[in-house]
């Protein structure tokens, strides 16, 4: 059971933190043996219903990692001891569950535990990639550089998904815009521009009285089809939350014309920048490919990679066994099996890596620069059928009165 616990250290100074124990009295004599004056101990599951909903959704940015394992490895370089390093970039922390859990791996520092074992504790926080790397950076005594190249690496992974990510806002924002014109225009303008073709008793055209069909429904029924509306995304989140769904909504994402191809280059690079990272930290191969199709993001090329594992070990070279898969393009295969073949894997991975990095962008520019224009006239296309749709059959009304 986790308590968190207050008290007053050796240099009479208060410190905070969490501990492990069975019973609460475990937990104060484990902490009076470090040679703390305990001051409060209470159970971390016991706190109120909002607050435990407030942890539920706690969340640590990718930046707030970059940024740490940047401190770390300066303070690794300046020879500082990693119990010291944690406690202080705890206390200095801005995310309240980054400085708890900061706070708990120096805990664990602290009972003898290594820096990968602690870390491994918070898997939401410290990815088992993150892990497998502090472990390879303690074998080879080189923490310092294993944080530096850690935040390289996130650093080069966030920028790289960030950019995707916001090229989807922008289209996301005008389609909830076009949709929001549509539905306010069904319910309240068309009704009444309607009413007088119905009115006018003259014979009302197929199209204007599809328009017509559409806007009497969302005005009689609009509850219940909103009803079924978020009872149908509902299921689908469910369905997408089961292995089969998780398989087709990924190979759906990278099979969408354009789109596609930009997830596609995206995974690619994570892949090879990934690989390289581990691979230049003297972690092997097999275990290499298993953490990066852990963290690939993508069921489609989480299940290529782990079918590849199986080739790798049975004796198989990388580049054959990724080359059996057409996820996996032939450019790609070839200049891995170049570096197979000269040993000199790990930098045709940074260079396959930087290329695809260089396509994510570029395409993500020419996303942005072919949505907006196409979205505007959509936008005016939608608008202006509606209104001609009731508009024209209104002026031949008028026309045939005069």
């Amino acid at each position: 059971m986790l308590f968190l616990y207050e008290a007053i250290g050796k240099d009479g100074k208060p410190t905070s933190g969490s501990i492990d124990a069975v019973t609460e009295d475990v937990a104060i004599s484990s902490l009076q043996r470090r040679g703390l004056m305990v001051s409060s101990v209470r159970s971390a599951e016991g706190g109120s219903l909002l607050e435990k909903n407030i942890t539920f959704f706690e969340r640590v940015k990718v930046r707030d990692v970059v940024l740490l394992s940047r401190q770390m490895a300066t303070l690794f370089e300046a020879q500082v001891s990693a119990l010291r390093i944690f406690r202080l970039l705890g206390a200095e922390a801005d995310s309240a569950m980054l400085r708890r859990n900061l706070m708990e791996i120096g805990d664990d520092l602290q009972s003898g535990s290594s820096i990968s074992n602690a870390l491994a504790k918070h898997p939401k926080v410290f990815s088992d990639f993150y892990v497998n790397m502090v472990r390879a950076g303690e074998e080879s005594g080189k923490l310092d550089e294993t944080f530096a190249f850690l935040a390289d690496h996130l650093e080069r992974t966030y920028e790289v998904t960030s950019k995707a990510k916001n090229a989807m806002i922008y289209p996301a924002f005008v389609i909830f815009t076009f949709v929001a014109v549509m539905v306010l225009m069904l319910t309240t303008v068309i009704p009444n521009l309607s009413q007088i073709l119905k009115e006018a008793g003259q014979e009302i055209p197929i199209y204007t009285r599809i328009v017509i069909g559409i806007s009497d429904a969302m005005v009689n029924y609009g509850i219940f089809l909103l009803i079924l509306f978020i009872i149908g995304l509902f299921v689908f989140w469910r369905w997408a939350k089961t292995s089969g769904g998780r398989m087709s909504t990924a190979r759906a994402k990278i099979s969408i014309p354009y789109i596609g191809n930009l997830y596609r280059k995206l995974y690619l690079s994570r892949i090879a920048d990934n690989l390289n990272t581990m691979l230049g930290s003297a972690i092997p191969i097999v275990k290499a490919l298993e953490i990066t199709a852990a963290v690939v993001g993508n069921e489609v090329y989480e299940k290529l990679i782990l079918e590849s594992v199986d080739q790798v070990r049975s004796g198989s070279s990388v580049s054959d066994a990724l080359g059996r898969y057409e996820e996996i393009p032939g450019i790609m295969r070839q200049m891995i099996k170049v570096g197979e073949e000269t040993g000199e894997l790990t930098s045709i991975l940074k260079t396959l890596s930087r290329f695809y990095r260089r396509e994510v962008s570029n395409a993500v520019d020419t996303l942005v620069g072919l949505i907006e224009p196409v979205m505007v006239v959509a936008l005016g296309l939608g608008v202006g059928f509606l209104l001609t749709s009731v508009l024209l059959p209104i002026y031949n009304i008028s026309s045939g009165v005069t």
